[in-house]
């Protein structure tokens, strides 16, 4: 198969799909793969590296897509890509549709065959393809958050870990999966008070098992949410419906019950927030306050931090990618369901409930 990686045009957006070591195991396995020239720059990668993988580098976006089959991406395509994109080509990318009408539109009228990393899913719930990225987000909530809360950025001026003598800043968590747990452990290493709320029972036992005493647990609900955030500095949002637009489970009233200067951490916004007052922002101009509370909600988090991400995609990506070029798209998901369940659109059909849903859609194909 003809496999090519364009390069992310996405703001700030410094991943690539596949690392040198993912191309040569394709070229090895008799595939073709096409790197859009300085693709992996971003990400420390550079064409010799591909070259020497066994890629054959293209100098434009248009001749990458012109002669694929199928792409490997990192984000959704943006508008000037959507002319590029042709039916019957397979893209395997995130592509969060759940939150842009837009694109959903665009990919439909392509006649592409859309399959989402981050609704491929295995039999007992997990998502592969989301985990190593929520990993990252969820520890960069953290890292992000803190610095955030510096005065000078119009934050509380609160240092998570204290000092001797003066008490740790709170860490709010909405949602104990993957991101909370990997922020839990951030905020906890830092010496930060912290509270995960969830609905699931199962999670919060979980955490508690695992976490040092200073990470306490709550059921999740808006009494304990209204309650929570009049005391805490950082809150994060973390909660994930997959394929599916997330819940607001802080609105837009909720803004006035905190202090000046709480900080707001969306890790959701990718599909849609968790916060009724997320807007997605860039890493270019990461911040906006509201009420005096500062939210950030950068859309693409790990692509501030490219190589480990990249990395890490290609890590659980590559399974599927080397499944999708040896046997086609169709006997691939028809052998394997997680990946079944990644087929977001096909050739002009939506076939996501959790999409149709989030526009009030009445049906899917």
């Amino acid at each position: 198969m003809k496999i090519g990686v364009p390069k992310e045009i996405k703001n700030n957006e410094n991943r690539v799909g596949l690392t040198p070591a993912g191309v040569f195991e394709l070229v090895k396995n008799r595939h073709q793969v096409y790197i859009q020239a300085t693709a992996g720059e971003g990400s420390g990668f550079f064409d010799a590296d591909y070259i020497a993988a066994g890629a054959v580098i293209l100098s434009s976006i248009e001749e990458v897509y012109a002669g694929s089959e199928m792409i490997v991406k990192v984000k959704e395509p943006i508008a000037q890509e959507y002319p590029l994109i042709r039916e019957g080509q397979v893209v395997f990318t995130y592509f969060h549709f759940a939150s842009s009408e837009d694109l959903t539109l665009a990919m439909l009228k392509s006649r592409a065959v859309c399959i989402a990393y981050e609704t491929v899913e295995e039999a007992d719930g997990s998502l592969p393809l989301l985990i190593p990225m929520s990993e990252v987000a969820g520890r960069m909530a953290i890292q992000q958050g803190a610095k955030y809360l510096e005065k000078p950025i119009k934050g509380r001026g609160v240092l998570l870990g204290g000092v001797p003598g003066v008490p740790p800043g709170k860490v709010l968590i909405l949602g104990a999966g993957t991101v909370g747990i990997q922020a839990a452990k951030m905020a906890a290493g830092l010496g930060a008070h912290v509270t995960i709320l969830d609905i699931n029972m199962k999670r919060l036992r979980y955490v508690n098992d695992i976490m040092p005493s200073h990470v306490v647990t709550e059921f999740s609900g808006e009494y304990n949410i209204r309650k929570h955030i009049r005391t805490h500095d950082l809150i994060i949002g973390g909660v994930l419906i997959p394929g599916a637009k997330a819940p607001s489970l802080i609105t837009r009233d909720m803004l006035g019950e905190m202090r000046p200067g709480t900080v707001l951490v969306d890790v959701a916004v990718d599909q849609g927030g968790c916060i009724e007052t997320t807007r997605p922002t860039t890493h270019e101009d990461p911040t906006y306050i509201i009420d005096d509370v500062v939210h950030y909600c950068v859309a693409n988090m790990p692509g501030a931090v490219p190589y480990t991400s990249t990395v890490a995609l290609t890590n659980v990506t590559l399974p599927y990618v080397l499944q999708l070029a040896e046997k086609g798209w169709e006997k691939a998901c028809a052998q394997r369901p997680a990946l079944a369940r990644g087929l977001n659109i096909v050739h002009g059909d939506l076939v996501y409930r959790g999409i149709a849903e989030a526009f009030g859609w009445n049906a899917i194909a």
